[in-house]
């Protein structure tokens, strides 16, 4: 990571290496046109409405996020600290106190297949409360993975193209990011390798095919590939995996070979900048149809899809436009923002990423297998852990079994099945939904719908046989991954 910042080649990729086809943005135009003729969408906006810049929260905060800290010297990260890992302009990114960034074009092309993405009034969700609330979710189901990670992931790859990288690797929980990296690399040319959490390898087999199908080599993780792995391994052969040990390996990867860089789907604040499209998005189509939300709510994990969703709407609060409360949701039995300290701790499990400020668990904590796999992350996105610190924004814990229950609500009236990620958001929306039912508030609900539940249809046999029981983490082993935070000296 020491590594001096050194120009690279410029290694343009050609436009005729990635040509797109229109035919998905005519089925994009289509579904839009339905989804507003059927009186259920909000969605007015077209392609080439896509938002052509990137909003950098860190800019208009009254208070500065502490820096990232480099892991042997813990003094601030300077960009050449990044350089064996990242390509220069994502370093730039992530240390920006720009408020917006251009969007490259080849980037905004591509966001064409799948964006904007609809807003979505439920309806039916609303009549079967029978609540007074009126409920919104931003869908990111629509793009090529399913999910919102794509936003990210296209960027991410064309940057490291760009520089002439030949190879990226990473690490992906779910599988949501796994394979929105394998689809974007797909597109530029680039070799993916993927380090799966074993837990979810083993939970949701078709994300590993998609992945794969998308060209990208698949490990579980631990493995016995990498040095952290095998460690791991040795320690507990049984390890359910996590997405830290997993970063740890995809890191591990990256730093001894010069033609590889490392790529992360959460988390990281050129990261969380990349998915603002969403909020912008929402913005212009609120305020399209003459609404603003009361309250916004979203799961959190890593923190990117909330942090996308959320960010505009809190710049629009700091200027004193809107006062929306913002509630993250996070599972049980990894509540990082709700349970965890704010502390400097490592962003894997071995210790081999810089130290950042966020709400942690302690970066060998190890989470129950629950069903929502992009959520077993130890610590929260140090830029949300901030904006929480700053009191800016609220956090839950939910277990899962009541938000699969509201994930069956939602999927038998708006006919949608969420990924088990999404379902903690929408649990807690129907929570607010009932308070507003006893008081009669008809509050404005806007809702993060991060994704569908295509290939995690194994948690709902789960839940529907009723096997599923709720997991929380225990005690004894939080206090002693706590133990392990590192301790700084002044």
């Amino acid at each position: 990571m020491a590594q001096a910042l050194a120009s690279s080649p410029n290694n343009p990729c050609s436009k005729n290496g990635f040509t797109l086809k229109r035919s998905l943005w005519t089925h994009q135009k289509y579904f839009l046109s339905c989804r507003l003729h059927s009186g259920r969408s909000s969605n007015a906006l077209t392609a080439d409405k896509i938002t052509k810049q990137w909003y950098n929260l860190v800019a208009d905060l009254p208070i500065k996020p502490p820096p990232a800290l480099h892991p042997k010297t813990h003094k601030p990260l300077e960009p050449q600290d990044l350089s064996a890992i990242f390509p220069d302009e994502l370093i730039m990114q992530e240390l920006s106190n720009e408020r917006y960034i251009d969007i490259p074009d080849e980037v905004i092309d591509i966001y064409g297949l799948w964006r904007p993405t609809p807003l979505i009034r439920a309806k039916r969700l609303e009549k079967l409360l029978g609540t007074p609330a009126r409920i919104y979710y931003k869908y990111e189901g629509t793009s090529p993975a399913g999910s919102h990670k794509p936003n990210t992931a296209v960027p991410q790859a064309w940057y490291n193209a760009q520089q002439g990288v030949k190879k990226v690797v990473t690490e992906t929980g779910a599988g949501q990011w796994g394979s929105s990296l394998a689809f974007a690399c797909s597109l530029f040319g680039l070799e993916c390798e993927v380090w799966q959490v074993r837990a979810s390898y083993d939970q949701k087999p078709y994300r590993k095919l998609m992945m794969q199908t998308w060209g990208a080599k698949v490990h579980p993780s631990p493995s016995n590939v990498t040095n952290a792995g095998k460690k791991i391994l040795h320690d507990d052969p049984s390890s359910p995996g996590s997405l830290g040990i997993a970063i740890s390996e995809a890191v591990e990867v990256a730093v001894t070979n010069t033609d590889t860089k490392y790529c992360l789907g959460s988390v990281l604040n050129h990261v969380l900048l990349h998915q603002t499209i969403i909020g912008e998005e929402c913005l212009k189509q609120m305020e399209e149809i003459g609404e603003m939300p009361d309250i916004i709510i979203g799961c959190t994990g890593g923190g990117s899809n909330f942090g996308g969703l959320t960010f505009p709407f809190i710049r629009e609060k700091l200027n004193g436009k809107l006062n929306p409360v913002i509630r993250a949701v996070e599972p049980a039995a990894c509540p990082s923002l709700t349970k965890g300290v704010y502390a400097y701790d490592y962003g894997d499990t071995v210790g081999m990423t810089p130290l950042m400020k966020m709400h942690t668990l302690g970066h060998d904590f190890v989470p129950d297998p629950i069903h929502a796999g992009g959520l077993r992350y130890h610590g929260m996105a140090p830029l949300i852990s901030h904006v929480y610190e700053l009191g800016l924004m609220e956090a839950i814990a939910i277990p899962q079994t009541e938000c699969f229950q509201a994930a069956l609500q939602f999927a038998r009236t708006e006919g949608l099945i969420p990924a088990p990620e999404p379902t903690h958001a929408i649990a807690a929306v129907i929570q607010e939904a009932m308070r507003c039912k006893e008081t009669g508030e008809n509050k404005v609900i806007l809702m993060a719908m991060c994704g569908h539940g295509h290939f995690d249809l194994a948690s709902y046999d789960k839940y529907l046989q009723g096997e599923m029981v709720d997991l929380s983490y225990s005690a004894e082993k939080l206090k002693a991954s706590m133990a392990n935070i590192p301790v700084l000296v002044p």
